[in-house]
């Protein structure tokens, strides 16, 4: 990245990139639907998913107060698979696993997402969530 923010070219090409399985990023929110609404509060019990292709990335804990005065975010859960039914398999036992109790979070929001066949095969387009929303949230 700095060779290339400095002008210099890339080192390698795009005939040099090679495809390494699927992965998906799911954003864990303290928010409470529908609307989304920040959810401040403390964390009564927390505990993160693991195994293969696994990754939480958060600093919660027991007892941890989520303030009001900031993002929502609370943590990423990252997945990896060969492929993207391996990767869909791994986010919704990582979801089962996942465990964030005392505040609202989006969890239930993307356990409703995996159920979709839409989802599930990868045909979506920028809009489709809007209308997901407004039809399942609503």
């Amino acid at each position: 990245q700095l060779r290339v923010a400095s002008g210099m070219p890339m080192s390698f090409g795009q005939d040099d990139l090679k495809i390494n399985g699927h992965a998906i990023e799911v954003r864990i929110n303290a928010e409470k639907l529908p609307n989304f609404a920040p959810c401040p509060g403390t964390i009564t019990q927390y505990h993160a998913p693991g195994g293969l292709g696994v990754r939480m990335d958060s600093a919660l804990y027991d007892g941890y107060r989520i303030p009001p005065y900031y993002d929502s975010l609370i943590g990423k859960l990252i997945v990896h698979g060969r492929d993207r039914p391996e990767a869909l398999a791994r986010l919704e036992r990582a979801l089962g696993e996942l465990i964030v109790d005392g505040v609202d979070t989006t969890v239930p929001l993307f356990h409703a997402l995996l159920a979709e066949e839409a989802v599930q095969t990868g045909e979506y387009n920028i809009h489709w969530l809007e209308h997901w929303l407004e039809e399942n949230l609503n």
